[in-house]
């Protein structure tokens, strides 16, 4: 067997994984925050006033970030989701569903970015424009996949009906990427790509690419932090946990019973 095809058929083991997970997501954590910290300082205090919008426009390094992210950590549960119904993989589940209540936290953050840029530059807080309206729906998404998640007491069925949802709601993605390209809106086209051309001055834009590396580092850490531990409790009273935490199996067992 190729190593890296056995090194990921190995991670699917949750023990293998509560080791992985519990060295990585310290290492991400550490290395998002120096990160966070360079796009902060850049972006409120180095970074030049922009020409028409001013000191109005850092606010950028806070919501394109999250939107960003909103559409990644959304299209990655739908990708994690699909490789659990496909191949049956635990850790995939849970991964999946750990995805869930952190894009539904930028997209949050980016909702409600926005309406405070959109009340400094447009005058309004909230509009019922193509990419607005499609963002809150996935939002919505999201909070649906958690709710269903949470509302099936079987875990690995529960994770099962989520994802499904996951993957339908995937097709949404697109369509706020071009929403406002195809219909038009309040909200201004795309000025900042990974690639390409940029219409925003240079000077303006390197605060913002610390700040979206530093969201895809915090991103891992937190996915990898909160799929260990519900890694964890799914094992429950499993002879490896009790082996990891000093804790015998059985007790653990009796303790983690109502």
């Amino acid at each position: 067997m190729n190593p890296i095809v056995r090194w990921f058929h190995q991670l699917g083991s949750p023990p293998t994984f509560d080791r992985f997970a519990a060295r990585w997501s310290r290492v991400f954590y550490a290395a998002a925050l120096p990160v966070l910290l360079i796009g902060l300082w850049q972006g409120l205090f180095v970074a030049p006033p922009e020409q028409n919008q001013h000191d109005a426009f850092r606010i950028i390094y806070i919501h394109v970030p999250s939107a960003w992210m909103s559409l990644f950590v959304f299209a990655l549960m739908a990708a994690y989701s699909a490789i659990a119904l496909i191949w049956r993989i635990k850790i995939c589940e849970i991964l999946a569903m750990a995805c869930a209540p952190m894009g539904a936290g930028f997209t949050l953050i980016t909702l409600l970015t926005g309406s405070i840029w959109g009340k400094g530059t447009w005058g309004t807080w909230w509009d019922w424009d193509p990419r607005m309206t499609s963002e809150l729906i996935l939002l919505f998404l999201y909070l649906g996949v958690i709710g269903l998640y949470h509302a099936i007491e079987d875990r690995r069925s529960a994770a099962r009906a989520a994802g499904l949802l996951a993957i339908i709601g995937v097709g949404l993605l697109p369509v706020i990427r071009y929403s406002v390209d195809w219909w038009g809106a309040l909200h201004q086209r795309q000025s900042i790509n990974v690639f390409g051309e940029n219409a925003v001055r240079p000077e303006l834009i390197a605060p913002l690419w610390w700040m979206v590396v530093a969201t895809k580092l915090w991103f891992v850490g937190s996915l990898l932090a909160k799929a260990r531990a519900d890694n964890i409790a799914r094992e429950a009273g499993k002879a490896w946990i009790g082996e990891r935490f000093g804790t015998p199996a059985a007790a653990r067992h009796t303790e983690s019973r109502p």
